[in-house]
C-alpha cells in the first residue's frame, strides 16, 4: 500500500493513527501508532536513564555462538594487505586507517604526538597526522560505554580540579552515555602543535600555561625543564621464547619482566617435568606455575627497574637463561610461595599497533598513567597533566629513588615479535602494572597454545598483585580454576575484564609468492598478509584495507 503517490493513502489513514509521515524524492514513509509499539524495556534499544545509566549491566541473556573455530571467541580476526590500525577506540582506529588510504605508513598513522617519529620514519607532518583528532576534538565525540566507565570512575580526581570539572563535565556531572563529548580547547591546542611542531608545545605559550598551572599547585616544574627535554633513542631488549625473538622496551620500562617470566617458563619447565601446552590452561597446576614465575620476574622488576642514566639495572644477568634455571628451586609445584619483593604501580595505558603496505610495523604505547592521570588540566588548552611521578620511590639508596631529571619507574611497554630476524607481530596490553604478565600470557597462548591472534585477547586472564599477594582471576577462569588454586594457598578473588586490561595485536603472514612491495607505489600491497585481533574488553577494533 506505500507507493511512490499519495494516491490510496486514505484508506491506509483512515484505519490507523499516524505519529509522522516522511517522504524523501519517491520514497514514502509511515510511523504508525499501534497497540505493540510501547517498548516494554524503559530502556529500549540500550537508551541509559537516570536509574540506570549502563542498562546493558542488567541484561540477562545466554551468548551466541560461532559457526566456527573456538565457541567463545567473540569475532574473527580481521585481515588485510594494504594495512592495518588496531587500537582500543573506533575513532582512533578509523583515523589511522584514513591516513593509510592516503599513503601515509604506518608511522604516520600511529602518531598522536611524536615528531621525532614522524622526521626520522614517517612521510607527513603533523597538519596532516593530526587533522582529524582536532577535527573530532571540535564537532565531538560519543561516550562509549567504556569511556562512560572510566569518567565515572574518575569522578574523585576529577572534581579535584576546577580546570578539570569545567573540561570534562557538564553541569558538575559526567556526561551521558551515548552522549557528545566536545574539548575546544583541545583542538586549539593540536591546532597549535599543527602550525608550530613540538617547538609549540615545549616552549611558548603552552608551555607556560603548563608551567603556571603546576607552580600554582605547589609543583617544581621550570620552563626550562620543558625547553631541556629531548626525546631518546634506545635499544630493544629480547630473549628467545621456543625460537621466536620476543622484544621489549629497556628500562625504566617495566618490559624485562615480561621477558625474564618467559625465560623461566620456558627453562623451568623441564626442571618440574612440565609442558604448557600438555598442561593447557584448563589445568589449576598450569596457572599456578604462571603465577609463580611472574612472582620471581616481577620481584627483581621492584628491586632493580630505575632510569638506566642514572643506575646500572643488570639486564644481561637477569635476562640470561642461566639466570632462569637458578629460579626454577624458587616455584613449588605444591603450594604458593609469597613474593620475595613486594611493590608495584596501578594505571592505565593506551596500545596501537599499526602496519602499511610497505612492510612497516609499529608497536606504540601512549600515556597518561591512571584514569584521567593527575586529574589536573591545563586551563584554555584542553589537556590533563600525567601522574607518572608516582612511580618513584622515596626510599633512600633505592635505584628507584626520586630525583632531577630522572625518569621514574615506567609501566608502559609496547612488545614486538620476531622470527628469524624477519618482523613478526606487533603486539600489546594496555593496563598499569599487569603489561609485563599480560604480554607473558600472549606469548604462551599463541606459540604454545596455537591460539590466533583474537583468541588470545578472548581468553580469560589473570592478574597478581605483588603488592598485596592476590591473585584476581577471570570469572569463568576463577570458576574452573579458583578453589583448587586456593588449596594451593593462593589468596584468589574473581574479577571482570577490567582489571586485566586491554590488548590488540598485528600479525604479518609472509606469501613467498607474492611480489616484494615497491616503496614508490601507491597500489601495490605487502607481499603477504596482516592478520589482526582486538580486545573485547574495550571499546576499540582492528581495521584495515
Amino acid at each position: 500500500m506505500i507507493r511512490d503517490s499519495m494516491k490510496g493513502f486514505h484508506t491506509l489513514l483512515d484505519r490507523t493513527p499516524v505519529t509522522h509521515f516522511y517522504r524523501f524524492s519517491g520514497l514514502v514513509a509511515l510511523t504508525l501508532m499501534t497497540p505493540f509499539a510501547n517498548a516494554q524495556s524503559p530502556n529500549a534499544f540500550g537508551e541509559p536513564s537516570e536509574s540506570v545509566p549502563s542498562p546493558a549491566a542488567i541484561v540477562t541473556a545466554a551468548p551466541g555462538s560461532r559457526a566456527q573455530g573456538w565457541q567463545a571467541q567473540g569475532r574473527s580476526e580481521v585481515l588485510a594487505r594494504n594495512g592495518m590500525v588496531a587500537t582500543s577506540d573506533p575513532l582512533a582506529s578509523q583515523a589511522g586507517l584514513e591516513i593509510l588510504q592516503n599513503g601515509g605508513n604506518a608511522i604516520d598513522a600511529a602518531v598522536a604526538g611524536y615528531e621525532a617519529m614522524l622526521e626520522r620514519f614517517g612521510t607527513m607532518g603533523f597538519a596532516e597526522t593530526f587533522e582529524r583528532a582536532a577535527t573530532i576534538a571540535e564537532q565531538g565525540w560519543g561516550l562509549t560505554e567504556r569511556r562512560h566507565a572510566d569518567l565515572r570512575s574518575a569522578l574523585t580526581r576529577i572534581e579535584s580540579d576546577p580546570d578539570t570539572v569545567d573540561t570534562f563535565l557538564i553541569d558538575n556531572e559526567p556526561p551521558a552515555l551515548y552522549s557528545i563529548i566536545r574539548n575546544p580547547d583541545l583542538a586549539k591546542t593540536l591546532r597549535i602543535i599543527q602550525e608550530g611542531g613540538a617547538d609549540a608545545f615545549y616552549r611558548g605559550d603552552i608551555a607556560e600555561a603548563i608551567v603556571d598551572k603546576i607552580q600554582a599547585s605547589g609543583g617544581a616544574m621550570t620552563l626550562e625543564d620543558l625547553a631541556k627535554y629531548e626525546p631518546e633513542w634506545v635499544e630493544p631488549i629480547s630473549t628467545n621464547y621456543h625460537g621466536y625473538d620476543v622484544h621489549q622496551l629497556p628500562p625504566p620500562g617495566q618490559g624485562f619482566a615480561a621477558l625474564e617470566m618467559l625465560n623461566i617458563l620456558e627453562v623451568c619447565a623441564p626442571t618440574h617435568n612440565l609442558n604448557l601446552a600438555d598442561l593447557g590452561p584448563s589445568n589449576p597446576n598450569y596457572w599456578h606455575y604462571m603465577v609463580e614465575a611472574k612472582k620471581i620476574a616481577y620481584s627483581d622488576l621492584q628491586a632493580y627497574n630505575a632510569d638506566p642514566n642514572f643506575e646500572d639495572v643488570p639486564l644481561d644477568q637477569l635476562l640470561s637463561k642461566s639466570y632462569a634455571a637458578d629460579q626454577c628451586d624458587r616455584i613449588d609445584l605444591n603450594k604458593a610461595t609469597p613474593p620475595s619483593v613486594t611493590g608495584g604501580i596501578d594505571g592505565g595505558t593506551i596500545y596501537m599497533s599499526a602496519a602499511d603496505r610497505w612492510g612497516n610495523m609499529v608497536s606504540l604505547v601512549h600515556s597518561v598513567f591512571s584514569v584521567y592521570g593527575s586529574g589536573v588540566t591545563v586551563p584554555g588548552y584542553g589537556f590533563i597533566l600525567h601522574n607518572r611521578g608516582v612511580g618513584f620511590t622515596l626510599e633512600d639508596g633505592h635505584p628507584n629513588q626520586v630525583a632531577p631529571r630522572k625518569r621514574p619507574f615506567h609501566s608502559i611497554i609496547a612488545g614486538f615479535v620476531t622470527k628469524d630476524n624477519q618482523p613478526l607481530m606487533a603486539f600489546g596490553n594496555m593496563g598499569g602494572s599487569v603489561q609485563p604478565e599480560t604480554h607473558a600470557q600472549h606469548i604462551v597462548n599463541m606459540v604454545d597454545h596455537g591460539m590466533n591472534l583474537q583468541m588470545s585477547t578472548d581468553v580469560a586472564r589473570f592478574t597478581h598483585s605483588q603488592n598485596r599477594d592476590l591473585l584476581s582471576l577471570e570469572l569463568d577462569l576463577y570458576n574452573l580454576v579458583g578453589s583448587a588454586l586456593e588449596a594451593k594457598g593462593h589468596n584468589v578473588r574473581p574479577v571482570n575484564g577490567g582489571a586485566v586490561g586491554g590488548y590488540n595485536a598485528i600479525l604479518f603472514s609472509l606469501d613467498p609468492d607474492a611480489p616484494l612491495p615497491d616503496m614508490g607505489s601507491d597500489d601495490m600491497p605487502v607481499n603477504g598478509i596482516y592478520r589482526a585481533g582486538s580486545d573485547h574488553r574495550k571499546d576499540g577494533q582492528a581495521v584495515g584495507w
